[in-house]
C-alpha cells in the first residue's frame, strides 16, 4: 500500500526544558526539578507527528550552521523526516525555544527565532517536487507571513489539500484563507484572527463563521480539554477529546495537526481526521517533549481501540493492525 504524503513547512528548534512545581512570576525564580534539550519547532513536530503515524514526511525549512542545527537534522532523519528541503544557513542561528513546564502541563515559552526567519517563499517553491508528491500540504505562522501563504498558494495551485495552523496568529492580508482548505487555530488564535473575544462554544462557532467567509474552506478550533470544534458548510460540531493524565501539554497542538494532516491524507473525512487528531494530542499530553511524546500509528490504534473509536479510514495501513 502507498505511503500518505504529507510535506511540512515550518520551523525547526532546539527546546531547553526546566521542569518546576509551579510557573514562576515575573521577576521571579523559581527552582527547577529537572531538564532536557530536546528537539522541536513546530514544522519539525508536525512532520515528526507525520512521519510516526506512518507518513512519508517531507519538511521545508533551515537550520544554522551550527551544532544545533546538526542534531536537529540528525532527529528529523532518525524519525524517518526526509530533510532534503531543509537549507543549511550560516546567515543567522539555528532556532531555540526556552521553555518552563509546571507541575499540572501547563507552560511558559520564549524562542529566539533565528533562522526561522529566513525560510522564504523561495525555499517553498524550490521544494515544489515535495509538494508535488504529497496529498497534504501543512504550514505554521512561526515562519514569515508570505512563506506560509505561498505554501497554501502552490499546493492549491496543483491542487493539493492545505492546512494552516495559524500559530502563532498573525493579522491576514485581505484573501489569504482562500487557499486555506483546513484552518486550525486555537481559542486565543481564533480571537486574534477573527477579532473577537471568544468566551463560549458559541463566541468560538461566530468567530469561525467569520473565517469562514474570509475564504477559509473549514476551520477546526482546538479547545484542550473540551476537544475540537469544527466550523464549515455543514454546519459546527464539537468532537469531544479523551480524559488523560495530562504530565505536558507541550506539542499537544502539533501531534493534533500531524494526525490531522495523515488522516485527510489517507482519504479520512475532516470528522474522522479531527478524530484522529484528539486521540493523538491526548496520548501526547502523557508524556514529556514536544518530540520526544509524540505517539506512533500502533499507539494511537491501540489507545482507539480501548475507548470503541473506529478508525475506518486506516484499514489495511501498515502497523494500523486493523
Amino acid at each position: 500500500m502507498v505511503k500518505p504524503r504529507v510535506c511540512v513547512v515550518g520551523t525547526m528548534h532546539m527546546d531547553f526544558i526546566v521542569y518546576v512545581d509551579r510557573l514562576p512570576k515575573p521577576g521571579e525564580t523559581v527552582i527547577g526539578g529537572g531538564f532536557e534539550m530536546q528537539p522541536g519547532g513546530k514544522g519539525a513536530n508536525q512532520a515528526v507527528a507525520a512521519a510516526r503515524l506512518g507518513a512519508a514526511s517531507y519538511l521545508v525549512s533551515r537550520v544554522g550552521s551550527d551544532y544545533v542545527g546538526k542534531l536537529l537534522l540528525e532527529n528529523a532523519v532518525a524519525n524517518g523526516v526526509d530533510v532534503t528541503c531543509v537549507k543549511i544557513d550560516p546567515e543567522a542561528h539555528s532556532g531555540v525555544a526556552l521553555i518552563i513546564v509546571g507541575e499540572g502541563g501547563e507552560n511558559v515559552i520564549a524562542v529566539a527565532p533565528g533562522v526561522d526567519l529566513r525560510i522564504s517563499p523561495a525555499d517553498v517553491e524550490d521544494a515544489l517536487p515535495a509538494i508535488r508528491s504529497s496529498s497534504v500540504v501543512l504550514a505554521q505562522l512561526e515562519v514569515p507571513l508570505e512563506t506560509a501563504l505561498r505554501a497554501m498558494k502552490l499546493a492549491k495551485d496543483w491542487g493539493r489539500l492545505t492546512v494552516l495552523n495559524p500559530a502563532p496568529a498573525k493579522p491576514m492580508p485581505p484573501g489569504a484563507l482562500a487557499c486555506v482548505d483546513v484552518l486550525t487555530p486555537n481559542l486565543r488564535e481564533l480571537e486574534a484572527l477573527a477579532g473577537v473575544e471568544v468566551r463560549s462554544v458559541e463566541d468560538a462557532e461566530r468567530a469561525a463563521r467569520k473565517l469562514l467567509e474570509e475564504g477559509a474552506g473549514a476551520v477546526v478550533v482546538t479547545m484542550g480539554k473540551r476537544g475540537a470544534l469544527i466550523v464549515d458548510g455543514a454546519g459546527p460540531r464539537l468532537v469531544p477529546t479523551f480524559d488523560v493524565p495530562v504530565v505536558d501539554t507541550v506539542g499537544a497542538g502539533d501531534a493534533f495537526n500531524g494526525a490531522l494532516a495523515v488522516a485527510l491524507a489517507m482519504g479520512a473525512t475532516l470528522d474522522e481526521a479531527v478524530t484522529f487528531g484528539n486521540l493523538a494530542a491526548s496520548l501526547k499530553v502523557t508524556k514529556r517533549g514536544a518530540q520526544a511524546g509524540l505517539p506512533r500509528l500502533e499507539e494511537v490504534v491501540r489507545f482507539a481501540s480501548e475507548r470503541g473509536v473506529e478508525l475506518r479510514f486506516l484499514r489495511g495501513q501498515p502497523g494500523a493492525g486493523q
